[in-house]
């Protein structure tokens, strides 16, 4: 499975982006797709999860009222609509995926495939 982010850019405090992750490859019917983020110096942060089949969603505590996550089976491509963007949400965003089902979304280590990430910056 291949994995490739667009949509990341230079937006003003208060705006918008979506980002989205084509995927390509074999995506059997367990295969569940996340958005994680990672500023310089931190954590890489769990923000958002989805079941391919189910479409079922996880989101994370720090940006659920802002950020959703949706999925385009047809085009095999997943979106982080992110809303109401704060300088704070400047990192870069990756999109990391597995075709194992049953594990914790919230968890970096379920994943078994990365994208490149695309970087986000939100100016104040």
């Amino acid at each position: 499975v291949q994995l490739v982010e667009s949509g990341g850019g230079l937006v003003q405090t208060g705006g918008s982006l979506r980002l989205s992750c084509a995927a390509s490859g074999r995506l059997y019917i367990s295969f569940n797709m996340a958005w994680f983020r990672q500023a310089p110096g931190k954590e890489r942060e769990f923000l958002a999860a989805v079941g391919w089949s189910s479409g079922r969603t996880s989101l994370g505590d720090s940006t659920r009222d802002r950020f959703g996550i949706s999925r385009d089976r047809d085009k095999r491509t997943g979106y982080l609509q992110m809303e109401n963007l704060k300088p704070e949400d400047t990192a870069l965003y990756f999109c990391a995926a597995t075709n194992t089902d049953g594990r914790e979304p919230s968890n970096r280590y379920s994943y078994d495939y990365w994208g490149q990430g695309t970087q986000v910056t939100v100016s104040s």
